[in-house]
């Protein structure tokens, strides 16, 4: 069996790799619960195990395509493990993401996601399993220092960076400890490593690029109407425009001049952390080609629903042409976006009702 596994390692791997993919996909749900965040922190700590294991051993010749050493066997799992957690990572994100801005993280982490699956044989470099390591210990801190604060915002942000520097550093210091003849012939490249991947991640925050997780956008959209019933739920009405309006970019909204449009957008955050977000209403002048701002409204959300908090914006004197609906946090964060064409309308179009409970 140990001999098969070398032999078939390729289409074993990729396969493993896939089928957890999905499986994260369709069983974390929600950054807060406490299984979701054992399941990262047990990943992390046999990550760090089997770093520790690997530099352990001091024979040179146990090469890690040699399936009778251990060192073959710590590789494939510390492979297996770190495909494990950044997949994790990508579903988290990804759900908290409008990719228009926040490609670049999400780029990131799906580089490191193929390297961890394509660069195998770098994780003999102390320096590779390091900053794969660190870039999960800081994407990890970067979502649950929020959840345990039940706050967001900068001054959160730069305390996740702090613990995930302390971690690491504790991490590089039980390494030093015992086995610090592999750890001295990388100690530059593996400091140089650490913070590079804190300066990247600081800039992209800075920036509005990494996601505001832990928030997410359940639901949204812009509406013709958006009431709330007397069982607490939202009565919209909208345009039926068949599969059209899943292949358009900007799907047509008909409106009659002096009409409001309607946006709804239902934000998940966690129990506790309740916050305010932004709808920035935004039209694209077709001259310039480049977005103006028209509105900012502030709406209250409040944590804990899983369904995600509902609240909604209305704005009148819409003229034609592409608008968007910006939802996000106060410091600028984008959270998701609402986008469709205004066309003039002679008449009202046929709508449909739907509650969105």
């Amino acid at each position: 069996m140990r001999n098969f596994y070398a032999r078939y390692e390729r289409p074993i791997s990729s396969a493993s790799l896939v089928s957890g993919f999905v499986f994260t996909s369709l069983t974390l749900t929600r950054v807060d619960m406490f299984l979701e965040n054992l399941w990262v922190v047990a990943h992390l700590l046999v990550v760090a195990v089997c770093i520790v294991w690997i530099n352990l051993l001091e024979n040179e010749n146990q090469v890690e395509k040699d399936p009778s050493k251990m060192n073959f066997w710590l590789v494939n799992v510390l492979q297996f493990v770190f495909g494990g957690i950044l997949s994790t990572f990508l579903v988290f994100y990804f759900r908290s993401a409008d990719l228009s801005n926040s490609w670049p993280f999400i780029l990131l982490l799906a580089l490191a996601f193929w390297a961890n699956e394509s660069l195998k044989g770098r994780f003999a470099r102390l320096n590779f399993q390091i900053s794969l390591f660190y870039l999960s210990v800081f994407s990890f801190t970067i979502f649950f220092v929020p959840v345990a604060m039940r706050a967001i915002g900068y001054k959160v942000f730069l305390i996740s960076g702090a613990v995930s520097l302390i971690t690491i550093s504790l991490f590089v210091s039980i390494l030093a400890a015992v086995a610090w003849k592999r750890l001295r012939r990388s100690i530059k490249s593996v400091v140089a490593a650490i913070a590079a991947i804190f300066v990247a991640i600081n800039i992209l925050y800075f920036t509005n690029i990494i996601p505001p997780i832990p928030l997410s956008l359940i639901d949204g959209g812009a509406y013709h109407c958006v009431e709330k019933n007397a069982a607490g739920n939202y009565v919209v009405q909208y345009e039926d425009r068949g599969w059209r309006g899943y292949v358009t970019f900007y799907p047509d909204f008909h409106l009659q001049a002096g009409a409001p449009v309607y946006v709804y957008s239902a934000v998940f955050s966690p129990p506790f952390l309740d916050t305010t977000i932004v709808h920035e209403w935004q039209y694209k002048n077709p001259k310039t080609k480049s977005w103006s701002d028209c509105e900012r409204i502030k709406l209250p959300v409040v944590g804990g629903r899983n369904g995600g908090f509902r609240t909604y914006s209305m704005k009148t004197g819409i003229i034609p042409g592409h608008w968007r609906v910006t939802v996000a946090t106060q410091k600028g964060a984008v959270i998701g976006r609402m986008r469709f064409n205004v066309v003039a309308a002679d008449t009202k179009p046929p709508l449909k009702t739907k509650i969105n409970d």
